[in-house]
């Protein structure tokens, strides 16, 4: 049984509607009321450029107190295509995002995220850059940046039928099905047995997941122009539990192993899921879209990191020698005020100061 979580595809709409000019779909976490207030901005901000705003459906109704009366052109977006769209912009947290991008990589179009998570490694501006985006978006001064992804398929068997196909942005995480149970399955890459893990649940993740799931299970920091897949075992109890990286091009799948009650359920980016009996496969390789990130500055992927994290650079030795500098100059300008203090006490001193001092004056 599978349990999807539709993407925003609504009823296809009137083409001649608002066609001629240019087209921006909007994608809103509209549960987040400062997500919805960023998005009015936005969408106010690339329409006085007689930009032609396209919704999903439901966000539509959601918004429609804050868009009534507004001199806006709006649009729903069509299952059918792109509606002539020639961007995504997302506003609320990655789990919007990758709501987006259910209908973005379909279609091909970049999407660019603004920030109303948490962390919100997947978008480019945080809610006090709309204007930013908003002349980006005017005057198309955005770069897109492609990224891997996964097709993910279960098979019957090895080499069997396909039960159910989808794809993955961050990652495939194949999980036990039982609270009480562990996972029993085996891990092959490129036809050849690697581990058999007992245990929680394995990830195969993107290196754009390197920094969600698989970064919370232990699994390396990648950068995403690594064109690489990992592999990351949950809490299995076997020596040989490391996480591993194998090439873009490999071939990975995972084998639910034959035993009583030994039922899992693969789940894709956290919102595509389905059930696997004992002896299915999940079966992982590239993807044959490739994600198309908006982005509005040239930041790189390092700056980003130590921002999202909020990394200390200087590290716990830089810290601990920047104090003890402080203190050293600390002690040095103490015993200086100090002897200069002293040194006005000499017979003679004082005198002489004030009678500088006096003449001065």
């Amino acid at each position: 049984m599978s349990t999807s979580h539709p993407g925003p595809v609504v009823c296809a709409t009137d083409p001649a509607e608002g066609a001629g000019g240019r087209r921006v779909a909007v994608i809103t976490h509209t549960h987040r009321p400062e997500a919805v207030r960023a998005a009015v901005q936005f969408m106010y901000g690339v329409g006085a450029q007689d930009i032609t705003c396209v919704l999903p459906r439901a966000d539509a109704r959601e918004m429609a107190p804050f868009l009534d009366g507004a001199d806006l052109r709006t649009d729903l977006i069509d299952e059918a295509g792109t509606n002539g769209c020639e961007l995504v912009v997302v506003f609320g947290g990655d789990g919007t995002i990758l709501r987006g991008v259910e209908w973005a990589l379909s279609v091909d179009l970049p999407i660019l995220g603004v920030n109303l998570g948490h962390v919100g490694f997947l978008a480019e501006a945080e809610s006090s850059q709309i204007d930013q985006v908003v002349a980006a978006v005017c005057h198309r001064t955005y770069h897109t940046e492609s990224r891997f992804t996964a097709r993910v398929r279960v098979l019957s068997e090895p080499a069997g039928t396909v039960l159910w196909e989808s794809f993955a942005v961050n990652e495939a995480s194949l999980e036990k099905a039982s609270r009480q149970r562990m996972l029993e399955a085996v891990v092959a890459v490129n036809d050849q047995p690697l581990s058999r893990w007992s245990c929680d649940g394995i990830l195969v993740s993107t290196p754009t997941g390197s920094t969600a799931y698989a970064f919370s299970a232990g699994g390396p920091v990648t950068w995403p122009g690594v064109d690489a897949m990992l592999i990351v075992p949950l809490s299995a109890h076997a020596l040989f539990n490391r996480p591993v990286v194998v090439p873009a091009d490999a071939h990975v799948h995972v084998q639910v192993v034959r035993a009583e009650q030994n039922n899992a359920i693969v789940w894709l980016d956290g919102r595509r899921s389905f059930d696997l009996a004992p002896g299915n496969v999940l079966d992982v390789t590239r993807g044959s879209h490739r994600l198309q990130l908006a982005r509005i500055a040239p930041d790189d992927f390092t700056g980003r990191l130590v921002r999202k994290f909020g990394l200390n650079i200087e590290g716990w030795r830089g810290a601990a020698e920047r104090r003890d500098g402080d203190e050293r100059r600390g002690a040095d300008e103490g015993q200086g005020a100090e002897e200069g203090h002293r040194a006005d006490e000499r017979p003679g001193v004082a005198e002489r100061h004030r009678a500088e001092e006096r003449h001065g004056a």
